[in-house]
């Protein structure tokens, strides 16, 4: 069993709706909020880690193929690096903040900068092969909600601050009791007033009209590493909407899009490239350079070699993600029949038709060998 999934007590086989009951029991049991033991915190960022990598389909399959190491380090590959508390905490009200289940327990709302953070943005790369197996470099434009300059984000106009919400008494929340034959039950909801914020601009900033935040646009460089595919994204942390009033920004989702490259069929890491020779190419043997992923590369195609088999030019195909070393490139061998002689060519066939003698019977070794190159 792998160590996330033996982190929440699940085998590979989980569902999304069994890791979310796993990740649930155990975040409430190790919440640093609720655990005062020594190691609560390190176990609720653990099972917190584990849980935000196989909830997403793209991490959990790079986890399932190269373990941790898939991952990469700091995030470089798949936007994933070993998170902190805070991030941990914020994923566990992301996903179950607002389903009744952390704020009864703790009676507690939504934190008040999560309650303003802003939107995540998504954009799309497109990416070519060669520059897959180079890594590239981008620059994305971005039109969204920025830090107003005026009030710098607060929301307030100059000179003003912003006084403690009296609905709430500071606390973004309202609280409502109720009684029934069951007892006493206290429901919690973020304050109308303030909007959760505990707060209140009496005199808004008129460039941002209050919000703390105006439409602009800024450039951002992504640095996309070698290796990626098609629907892999890279995570940047806080680069996307800005939040209102000061709130924590979102993140940029950037999405890879690589175009195909009619060259080549790719599996994962390696190549597939089909070449055609001729009759005398191949039963003479024969040297010819082939396209890759970076150039050019030269195979030496050996005497008699059948249509169909593979050569495998061992590293020359994708660089692995998150991993040391390269797919392989691997060069498919095919028959090439011309469909229009010449006389002259014609004659020369006749010729060799007369000396090159029957084919080889069903039971011989060359159809063994045969199979073999074609994976039978």
């Amino acid at each position: 069993m792998s160590e996330y999934y033996a982190l929440l007590g699940l085998t590979r086989d989980a569902n999304e709706e069994d890791l979310k009951k796993a990740y649930r029991k155990l975040a409430m049991q190790y919440h640093p909020d609720r655990n005062p033991a020594a190691d609560a915190e390190a176990k609720f960022k653990d099972i917190s880690e584990a849980y935000e990598v196989l909830r997403d389909p793209q991490k959990r399959a790079v986890y399932d193929r190269y373990g941790k190491a898939g991952l990469g380090s700091g995030g470089a590959n798949t936007g994933f690096g070993h998170i902190d508390i805070a991030e941990a905490l914020n994923i566990f009200m992301r996903d179950f903040g607002g389903m009744g289940g952390f704020d009864s327990i703790f009676g507690g709302g939504r934190p008040q900068a999560e309650a303003r953070r802003g939107q995540d943005i998504r954009v799309s790369v497109k990416m070519s092969l060669t520059e897959v197996a180079a890594g590239a470099k981008r620059t994305v434009k971005l039109k969204t909600l920025q830090a107003c300059d005026s009030c710098s984000g607060t929301g307030g106009a100059k000179g003003s601050r912003p006084t403690t919400c009296s609905t709430c008494g500071g606390t973004g929340e309202v609280r409502r009791a109720a009684r029934s034959m069951f007892g006493q039950f206290v429901s919690v909801s973020p304050c109308g007033t303030c909007a959760g914020e505990g707060t209140v601009n009496q005199s808004p900033c008129e460039v941002c009209r209050g919000e703390g935040r105006v439409k602009g646009e800024r450039s951002i460089s992504v640095d996309i590493p070698a290796g990626v595919s098609s629907n892999n994204y890279i995570t940047l942390r806080g680069q996307g909407a800005a939040g209102p009033r000061n709130g924590p920004n979102g993140d940029l989702l950037v999405m890879i899009d690589v175009k195909e490259d009619d060259r080549f069929e790719r599996h994962g890491d390696d190549l597939y490239y089909d070449l055609a020779l001729s009759f005398s190419q191949a039963a003479l043997g024969a040297a010819v350079i082939v396209p890759a992923p970076l150039g050019e590369e030269r195979v030496a195609i050996p005497a008699g070699v059948q249509s169909g088999t593979i050569i495998k030019l061992k590293g020359k195909g994708i660089p692995r993600l998150g991993q040391g070393g390269h797919g392989d490139l691997n060069v498919r061998v095919h028959l090439w029949t011309p469909e229009h002689l010449t006389e002259e060519q014609r004659h020369l066939f006749q010729e060799l038709a007369k000396r090159e003698g029957e084919a080889p019977k069903r039971n011989s070794t060359f159809w063994t060998k045969l199979k073999e190159a074609l994976g039978g």
